[in-house]
């Protein structure tokens, strides 16, 4: 059985900005990582670092959108970072991520779901560890708009 990453987000805007929040490089930068590099395009760019001086390590260098529908639809690959990198990186198919955003009364609900997860005690660390990761990223996010409401 595929073990995944599952989390939601209430965010109090609209589902472009959401969509925006997640696919466009500087609004990726707020809330997720230290550079991006993002082409939201079908088959475009989804490239996250997290030491941009250090490119090869800890990013999702090389990683490609594999569908999108704007507002409602982004999903793209995902690496690993370094301690994991030389089994989950040359993985073949990579790990993927689909964020997908449905509006409502309050604004816009968030769901996320990371899934390609070997069944090894290695790659369970691995999904253990971006479960954390994606869970400080998801904070950070709703930390935006809290931060704009006060």
């Amino acid at each position: 059985m595929d073990k995944i990453i599952h989390l939601a987000a209430q965010l109090p805007c609209d589902a472009a900005r959401a969509f925006d929040l997640f696919s466009n490089s500087h609004a990726l930068t707020e809330w997720l990582a230290l550079a991006a590099d993002v082409e939201p395009i079908l088959g475009g760019r989804y490239e996250l670092y997290w030491q941009p001086g250090e490119r090869e390590n800890n990013s999702t260098i090389g990683c490609k959108i594999t569908a999108l529908h704007h507002p409602s639809l982004l999903s793209f690959e995902w690496k690993s970072p370094v301690q994991f990198k030389h089994f989950a990186n040359t993985a073949d198919p990579l790990t993927h991520v689909v964020v997908s955003f449905y509006p409502n009364e309050q604004g816009v609900l968030v769901n996320l779901i990371h899934s390609g997860w070997r069944n090894t005690p290695e790659w369970e660390e691995a999904r253990l560890w971006q479960e954390s990761a994606w869970k400080i990223g998801f904070a950070r996010l709703e930390g935006l708009f809290k931060e704009a409401t006060h």
